[in-house]
């Protein structure tokens, strides 16, 4: 079974990648979500964000599915 930083990694990779592929920067993510870019970058590089920030991030960039595996 994965342990905790294995699934903080792929939680971030997965948002990451669903930015790249809407074309979304950490500054555009960070005035969707009424953020700063330091911020936003910070959180995804370590990993480290809840649930709902998650949501709250592909949500904001029309994200409405997501393919796991």
């Amino acid at each position: 079974m994965p342990d905790q930083s294995d699934w903080e990694a792929k939680a971030a990779n997965i948002l990451k990648a669903e930015l790249k592929r809407q074309g979304v920067t950490y500054a555009q993510l960070a005035d969707l979500i009424g953020d700063k870019e330091p911020n936003v970058r910070n959180k995804l590089s370590r990993g480290k964000f809840s649930a709902a920030y998650f949501l709250q991030c592909l949500s904001s960039v029309n994200v409405d599915r997501l393919h796991l595996s």
